[in-house]
């Protein structure tokens, strides 16, 4: 019986598919935002820092250029660890100080950059998979 099931879902690259959608997909929701609303927010808050405002523009890169490569399956592990450093800088400027808070529904504060992160690095260690458009796997 288990041995059926686990025949009927191994399917690694639509797995892979899946969470490169999801992880792109979603954090694509994240650079968009900042690219309708502008980069101000953000710009506050490395200025807080006593960082340069321009690094601000870093996020475009990590939160609409790599997401969009993820979802493609364009150099995917770079793009993933693109994203995995952007989460830790946002861990650091905005979650540093609720690591260990939960907020009003009972989940961890910072629920979404943990599941950003850890998603991000996982497809850096496992790659684009098969759908892609690359048809190169180096290019994956």
């Amino acid at each position: 019986m288990i041995g059926t099931v686990n025949r009927l879902l191994a399917h690694d690259d639509a797995g892979k598919l899946l969470l490169r959608i999801t992880i792109g997909g979603l954090m694509l929701f994240h650079g968009m935002s900042k690219l309708l609303t502008g980069a101000s927010g953000i710009k506050a808050m490395l200025a807080a820092y006593g960082l340069p405002e321009f690094i601000a523009y870093g996020t475009i890169l990590g939160e609409v250029v790599a997401p969009i490569f993820i979802i493609l399956g364009i150099l995917t592990r770079p793009a993933a660890l693109l994203v995995a450093f952007t989460m830790f800088i946002a861990w650091l400027m905005v979650g540093l100080d609720k690591t260990f808070l939960l907020d009003k529904t009972g989940a961890w504060a910072i629920e979404s950059i943990v599941y950003f992160f850890v998603g991000s690095i996982a497809l850096a260690l496992m790659g684009a998979g098969r759908f892609s458009v690359m048809k190169s796997a180096t290019w994956r």
